[in-house]
Order: structure tokens, then sequence, then C-alpha cells
């Protein structure tokens, strides 16, 4: 069993829910055991837990404590953190075999800086229209000079999701 976070952007971007279904539904047919960690069911992230249920993906939401009223469906396992949105976003990216940025801003950005620095692979779908895209061209393989994990940036997100399910854990270590 795979777990895999899915970092995606808490509003609403055009076309960005077409390519995370395509996602979705790519990783449902290559890892049909993936449990997917998401941070809220409100924006985008809503998006991708209903079409991990529709397509018999468990789910585990990993609620911030300013959204732990959310309602979500009764397929979904909930963890209520008591965290802020970062530290949430901690425990989230830390229960992952490998992160899933779809696009989004700050928050998902720091989601993926968080999943470098835990050693944990990092794959970032590119040209969504987010201010995630312009990570490529400021760190074009690795975050910082102790290249803990290559990022792999990809266009296309079935391609992605081959991706992320042939990865390997990562290191599963601190690096500060």
């Amino acid at each position: 069993m795979r777990q895999i976070a899915v970092a995606i952007h808490s509003n609403y971007l055009p076309g960005l829910a077409e390519k995370a279904e395509k996602f979705i539904k790519a990783l449902a047919e290559r890892c049909p055991d993936a449990v997917l960690l998401v941070g809220g069911y409100w924006g985008h992230m809503k998006d991708v837990v209903d079409v991990a249920l529709r397509n018999g993906l468990r789910v585990v939401a990993v609620l911030p404590i300013e959204r732990e009223d959310v309602h979500l469906p009764r397929e979904v396992i909930v963890l209520r953190t008591g965290c802020e949105y970062r530290c949430r976003s901690v425990v989230m990216v830390r229960s992952a075999d490998a992160v899933a940025v779809l696009g989004g801003g700050v928050g998902t950005a720091i989601e993926a800086f968080m999943a470098y620095a835990m050693g944990r692979p990092v794959f970032i779908l590119s040209n969504v229209g987010a201010h995630t895209d312009r990570l490529k061209e400021a760190y074009p393989e690795y975050f910082d000079e102790r290249k803990a994990v290559k990022i792999v940036y990809v266009d296309d997100p079935v391609k992605m999701a081959e991706l992320v399910c042939a990865a390997e854990g990562g290191v599963k270590t601190d690096f500060g």
C-alpha cells in the first residue's frame, strides 16, 4: 500500500480540475491500492477527494484546526490534527511515501519544500497556471545544495501518475 500526499490549490484555477481528474483516474488505474492524503475538502482538494472516491481509492483528510468542522463524505478517513494549516501539512507530508504537487499557491509550494526536506519523492505538475509553475524555473532539479531528492516536473497528469506509482518511498530522513 502506497500513501500519496496530493498537494493542490485550496481555491479554483481554470483547467486545474480537469488535470487533477486525469491524474487521479490514472493513479487509480496504476495504483489501485493507493491511499491519498489530502489537506482538506474545499477548493481543488474537494475535486481530488470526489474523483478518488468515485474511482475506488481510499482517502485520508488531514484537517487543520481552523477547518475541522468541514463536512466530508463518510468514506473519507478524517484526522483532526489540532494543528494550524502548516503544521497539518507536516503531518500529511511526513505520512506520505511520495508527494504529488498538482498546482497551487504558497501553501502547496510549502508542502513541496517540506517533502524535499523530508526526503520524500516530489512530483510537480507543470504548466497548470499556478504559482507553483515558477518552481521549475527557480529549481530545475533540486531545491538546494543537499540534493535530498531530485524534483520531477511533468507536464502530463497521466505520465505523472505513472511516475508517482513507480516511485520509491524516498529516504525518510529529516535533513533539518
